[in-house]
């Protein structure tokens, strides 16, 4: 019996998070199973490198858009701009 870790259980729901849509931290958190945990879900954000998970799409519940590992906040805003368009 496996048992899925926090950090494992919020990549699987950033995967699923489609082109074009977002979620706040703090919903990804909740999904996972600790709605207080959005810092966490920041953390496993920061440290992620797997391209296959769009942690483009995980946004800050007051509409900014949080950190960016990938080329910080501008870059993120144009990615979901472009995934937007689609």
């Amino acid at each position: 019996m496996s048992t899925q870790t926090f950090s494992d259980k919020v990549r699987a729901i950033v995967k699923k998070i489609p082109k074009g849509k977002t979620m706040t931290y703090k919903q990804v958190a909740a999904k996972a199973g600790n709605s207080k945990a959005a810092r966490a879900v920041g953390a496993v954000m920061r440290t992620n490198y797997d391209y296959s998970i769009p942690c483009h799409r995980v946004v800050r519940s007051d509409g900014g858009m949080g950190g960016y590992n990938r080329g910080g906040s501008l870059k993120k805003q144009a990615i979901l701009r472009e995934e937007a368009i689609h």
